[in-house]
């Protein structure tokens, strides 16, 4: 009975005022748009690799006057196909998505991981942006629009199949459209071959069957991800090999586009420190310089992003330097910026604005950071903004009867680890069903193994806790281990992630002193994917009134 008491004098507590913002949590002019913790451009001509220290993997990139346009995977994560943008090809911002919501909306209702959007290819044609994607279950979509930051399409279905992926387009000067692509063994049962096919005059459907150009099986085994190019007469199908982390890029080039194709290696490892430099995109400069944005796989970190220069030595491109002259680069760290030659417009490339993508949010907005997805398609009472508060209100819902852990959860709000090293810190206040028990909110880092420090109604009273999951892909059991119990509404959540990705959770009641919170934790990667951190609020019962935590800010800073 005294401690439904507690719970119960907890709740009107909060209710009666605890939602204010303090002022001094507040600051008075938050930066939200550069990382405190990852910025690329060193402020002196040069920059460094990765250009973007985060899990945007499988790139592509464009030109389009004097602007670069990107885009990525995003596999089950909603929503999709983030699209970036930059002006230097170093400083680059997330604009928006492509895909508000992944198709066959109820099939992506639920956990998919690793399925969903892989690596695909964006191009700009006749006035409009034409992404296509491969969703290695259904086959090769569409979405095209006039703007880059939004208006998309829903997909259309290009070529259905099951295991065609990685597709990049082509229009030739005869003006018929072709479609290079790849297989996923998992799903086709056959990899490590290109096959091209021509697609009508709109580049919307098909209409013959894909030609096999490129057999890698004995020389470049697992080749995957092509990009199509068209210069000095020659066809070019840039495409890496030899597996994620351990490849490297191959260019084919060819004066029919069906074949046969001359292969060369032309980057590689060599004497760097970066592992299986490959999958990315050519892309010029307005003043005609070549260069290449490729992925590095980084384990826990996901697939970060590297800029490398690119010139062209006999109609044979060569990425990265080239210290022995071979022919084959290897990337570089460190290096002059992109020249873009707009001084006579009257701005430099030194004067453009060091940009990163976003991190930290403290939700005073009416829509969310662009840097959030969620797990699956999301329901529209999972979150809401509050600008009035300067707040993110989740909603506690109901875990899937047949979740057996958090992997199979589809409400966490998450984002992609932003650098090697770093630390988060969130403040919540939580207003608990006091009818529910088991009632959950918290700070999460999400892997194939997970960990999260949350509060919880627990026992009748309100609670803090840790849990770890350990294998959660295998449907392993949690542990959950009892901190402090809580008498006053708010919180404040901190995870430090440390080099390798090596985790200390801590919370404090006043925002100035902080305790740590069980033992440290070993965040790892997820299907495809990084390991991300975020937010979540959920519940093990059913209810017509759940309970829900307002967040005041997400901080993305050095740890201190």
């Amino acid at each position: 009975m005294e401690s439904q008491k507690r719970l119960t004098l907890w709740v009107v507590i909060l209710l009666t005022g605890s939602l204010r913002l303090q002022a001094q949590d507040k600051p008075l002019s938050p930066d939200t748009a550069l990382s405190k913790v990852w910025v690329a451009d060193l402020g002196n001509g040069k920059y460094k690799n990765p250009v973007i220290n985060a899990d945007y993997s499988d790139p592509d990139v464009i030109r389009v006057g004097n602007e670069f346009y990107m885009v990525s995977s995003s596999f089950d994560a909603v929503p999709g196909l983030p699209i970036l943008h930059s002006r230097d090809l170093v400083n680059w911002t997330i604009i928006g998505h492509a895909l508000k919501r992944q198709f066959p909306l109820e099939h992506f209702s639920k956990i998919q991981h690793g399925n969903g959007v892989w690596a695909p290819a964006i191009r700009y044609h006749n006035g409009e942006f034409y992404i296509y994607y491969p969703d290695p279950d259904f086959g090769i979509y569409l979405v095209k629009s006039k703007n880059p930051a939004g208006g998309w399409s829903d997909p259309i279905l290009v070529q259905a199949g099951k295991g065609l992926i990685d597709p990049c387009p082509l229009w030739d000067e005869d003006g018929k459209v072709y479609l290079v692509y790849a297989f996923a063994g998992s799903r086709a049962g056959i990899k490590s071959v290109i096959a091209v096919q021509e697609l009508n005059k709109t580049g919307d459907q098909g209409i013959t069957d894909g030609v096999l150009v490129y057999d890698g099986h004995h020389t470049d085994p697992t080749i995957e991800g092509p990009k199509f190019y068209k210069r000095n007469g020659y066809y070019y199908i840039f495409a890496p090999a030899g597996g994620v982390a351990t490849g490297w890029q191959l260019a084919l080039r060819s004066k029919n586009i069906y074949g046969p194709y001359e292969r060369k290696v032309v980057m590689d490892r060599g004497n760097s420190t970066v592992n299986g430099p490959h999958q990315g995109a050519w892309v010029d400069t307005p003043g005609g310089e070549d260069w290449f944005l490729h992925f590095q796989d980084k384990g826990v970190y996901g697939r970060v992003i590297h800029l490398q220069p690119m010139k062209w030595v006999n109609d044979w491109p060569v990425i990265g330097s080239d210290p022995d002259g071979d022919g084959i680069g290897e990337p570089v760290l460190t290096y002059k910026k992109p020249d873009m030659e707009l001084p006579k417009k009257g701005l430099s490339a030194s004067q453009f604005p060091i940009a990163t993508p976003a991190e930290s949010d403290e939700f005073n907005e009416i829509r969310l950071g662009k840097q959030w997805q969620w797990q699956a398609n999301s329901k529209i009472s999972w979150s809401f903004l509050s600008p009035a508060s300067g707040s993110l209100r989740l909603f506690t819902a109901q875990l899937p009867d047949s979740a057996k852990n958090y992997w199979d959860v589809p409400n966490l709000l998450l984002q992609k680890f932003p650098a090697d090293v770093f630390m988060v810190t969130t403040k919540l206040n939580f207003t608990p069903n006091p009818k529910l028990e088991g009632e959950k909110t918290g700070l999460i880092i999400m892997g194939m193994s997970y960990a999260n420090l949350a509060v919880k109604t627990y026992q009748k009273r309100i609670s803090l806790v840790y849990t770890t999951c350990s294998g959660a892909h295998k449907g392993n059991p949690e542990k959950e281990k009892l901190i402090a119990d809580l008498n006053q509404p708010f919180i404040y959540l901190r995870v430090k992630v440390n080099q390798g990705g090596l985790c200390q959770f801590s919370y404090s009641l006043n925002g100035q002193d902080f305790k740590n919170a069980g033992e440290k934790f070993q965040a790892v990667e997820g299907q495809w994917i990084g390991a991300k951190m975020g937010l979540f609020a959920s519940r093990n019962s059913i209810t017509n009134d759940s309970g829900y935590a307002d967040f005041d800010w997400f901080r993305v800073e050095p740890i201190n």
